[in-house]
């Protein structure tokens, strides 16, 4: 095998400049690279083929609740927009506009597709005239362009991939059903999926979805203890439908407006896979999502011992096949090189195959996430990885509920808040009014907001508690922290 090869280089360190860590670890791992229309970003094939697991295992799980998938146009009329002004108040400063096509001005400007509830809502009102129309539950997969001003690989860009669910129900409470209903796949997802704890809850009134009634999310914990939003869910009430003239004849003879939901999760999961998980070596996929579950390394000396050991690994694909997803990785690169590479790249599962495993018909079988090693049977292998693989998804998600739970902290006080955050890392819990100047005053001045008002609220509820900022009678509590 080749004498001379380019080992990984080292990335900046996790600890020290954990920005800088993620930003050389998408690149190097070959995730996504830079586009050249400032602010987007090019998916590679390793980070599409991630983006496709999850794709996948999302739009199954919104299938068991009877989701269907539909197509709807990039380009939306301004007329679209501003018919509902709260939501055209939030986005006017992301959107992209169209003003010419085909070199003639356009008799009126085109929005590129911030979201898709304005268009939905224009074909929804056409295809609703009974209560036996309802419910529509319908879900995207496509792209949507948001002007963001800064930008990071995955996390923020001025394009980005996701999915986004829209539903049309005859009653509010049905909405707010089906709301909540999508938020819990978001959270089963994240957690046994992503292998990511997240804290669920509704948005404060700042930080709601614009136009929508009540906003809820999902909220994960980055490795530098910073919050991510991982995945929304809203019930749009019938704003939306009064804007479009959703109505249908309800059972009674009544002429009623729909209420509707929206719900997205973005390519902004990649980014967070990232930063809960990996390390100072480089990534660790969840073997649930990852692109490859387990690479085969063989190793040999002598060109005579080469073909034997190729033998057994082409056996061994052929072996696992349909069963786990596996590669090989054949090129000239010597053995330490492949090892750097796909520790690097997050492999779950590294398989060594050399002379001496040829001989006992075993491999070495080595986790990407403690390192350890065991020796295992080929006959074994069918039986065995399965197992190992839920094991590491397993660990993965302990480890990060650790984290995450050892950097969440408790407090009444608005300094010991302040000092919180600036001598350590994480969420914090208050105690909270729900006040939404004083909200925007703490983000003013901390540069922290509410990322949730949990839905595990105090059993002994809040008699008595004052908030944590006013002194003003609590409502609540509510996490705080800062944000990507």
């Amino acid at each position: 095998m080749a004498n001379e090869e380019k080992y990984v280089e080292e990335l900046a360190d996790k600890e020290d400049d954990f920005s800088e860590w993620y930003n050389e670890l998408v690149i190097k791992a070959q995730l996504a690279d830079y586009a050249p229309v400032r602010g987007c970003m090019i998916i590679r094939p390793y980070g599409y083929a991630l983006w496709e697991n999850i794709q996948h295992t999302l739009d199954t799980r919104f299938k068991e609740t009877d989701v269907v998938n539909a197509y709807f146009p990039l380009f939306i009329p301004k007329s679209f927009l501003e018919r509902e002004a709260e939501h055209v108040e939030g986005f006017a400063p992301e959107v992209a506009w169209v003003t010419r096509g085909g070199g003639e001005e356009l008799e009126e400007p085109l929005a590129v597709r911030p979201t898709s509830e304005t268009i939905i809502g224009y074909s929804y009102a056409k295809w609703v005239q009974s209560y036996r129309d309802l419910p529509i539950l319908i879900n995207l997969w496509n792209n949507v362009v948001r002007w963001e001003k800064r930008t990071k690989l995955f996390l923020r860009t001025a394009e980005f991939l996701w999915q986004e669910g829209h539903t049309a129900h005859r009653t509010l409470e049905e909405a707010e059903e089906r709301t909540r209903m999508m938020l819990d796949v978001y959270r089963s997802f994240a957690e046994e999926d992503a292998a990511i704890p997240v804290f669920t809850g509704r948005k404060s009134e700042n930080e709601k979805f614009a136009g929508a009634l009540r906003t809820y999310s999902i909220e994960a914990m980055m490795g530098d203890g910073k919050a991510l939003q991982s995945g929304t869910s809203h019930n749009l009430g019938q704003n939306f439908a009064k804007s479009f003239d959703i109505q249908y004849l309800d059972s009674d003879g009544q002429r009623k407006y729909c209420s509707t939901t929206s719900w997205g999760l973005s390519t902004r999961m990649i980014g967070g896979i990232i930063m809960v998980h990996g390390d100072t070596n480089g990534l660790i996929f969840p073997p649930r999502l990852a692109p490859h579950q387990v690479v085969i390394v063989p190793i040999w000396r002598k060109e005579e011992e080469k073909v034997a050991v190729l033998e057994m690994v082409e056996r061994v694909k052929k072996l696992l096949k349909g069963k786990v997803r596996v590669t090989a990785d054949l090129s000239e690169n010597t053995p330490g090189w492949k090892f750097a590479e796909y520790e690097m790249r997050g492999v779950p599962v590294r398989m060594e195959i050399g002379p001496r495993d040829v001989q006992n018909n075993s491999v070495v079988l080595v986790r990407r996430d403690s390192r350890a090693k065991e020796f295992v049977g080929v006959d074994a292998l069918t039986e065995r990885l399965p197992v190992l693989l839920e094991e590491i998804q397993k660990a993965l998600y302990d480890k990060a509920k650790k984290f995450r739970d050892e950097h969440t902290y408790h407090t009444d006080s608005y300094d010991e808040f302040k000092k919180i955050l600036e001598e350590k890392r994480g969420f914090i819990r208050v105690p909270w009014s729900e006040d939404s100047a004083a909200e925007l005053k703490i983000k003013e001045e901390t540069k922290a907001t509410v990322r949730v008002i949990p839905f595990d609220q105090p059993a002994e509820g809040m008699q008595g508690k004052k908030c944590f900022y006013t002194g003003n009678p609590a409502t609540c509590e509510a996490l705080f922290a800062r944000s990507y």
